[in-house]
């Protein structure tokens, strides 16, 4: 005898009495509510999945925001503490400036911030100019550009002396 599921004389054609689809056709509402449960389930589980990669992404990209103090004026050190002929870097707001004491003990004061690039400037006292190690951008202690690729001259600022502090603003 051969091991064969037997059909019904009376079934319709392409259905069993032994399969396990066989009976009553079910309801079409059943089938549909089924169908977009699971639709609702995938389709949250993959917009989460989505949300979880690319949150992380987009916080990074974006620069958080910064509330820039505007101050007019900083303290920038002492007079005692800077020596002749040598530099300073201090912050003035979110920016660094450079405090500048040449050999005949003036104070000059400038933004740090290249004009090329925004790299920070540096005082060398050996060749009395502002230099920028970047590409090496050289400016005199007027702050003009005298050499490499800075397009304009550093932002001078007004300093100051109170006692003994050195006091800079912009002008």
């Amino acid at each position: 005898m051969k091991s064969e599921v037997s059909h019904e004389a009376g079934a319709r054609s392409g259905e069993c009495a032994n399969c396990p689809n066989s009976g009553p056709p079910r309801a079409e509402y059943e089938m549909k509510g089924r169908r977009r449960f699971l639709n609702f389930l995938l389709g949250t589980g993959a917009g989460a999945t989505a949300i979880a990669i690319l949150y992380p992404i987009l916080k990074f990209i974006t620069p958080p925001h910064v509330i820039e103090a505007a101050q007019n004026s900083v303290t920038a050190g002492k007079v005692t503490e800077l020596a002749l002929n040598s530099g300073k870097i201090f912050k003035f707001g979110n920016k660094p400036g450079i405090l500048i004491r040449s050999a005949t003990g003036d104070f000059k004061a400038f933004s740090a911030v290249c004009t090329h690039l925004d790299c920070i400037v540096q005082y060398q006292p050996e060749k009395k100019q502002i230099w920028c190690a970047c590409h090496n951008g050289q400016y005199n202690l007027s702050g003009q550009n005298v050499g490499g690729p800075p397009p304009r001259p550093l932002e001078e600022y007004v300093v100051n002396t109170r006692g003994d502090d050195i006091v800079v603003s912009k002008a």
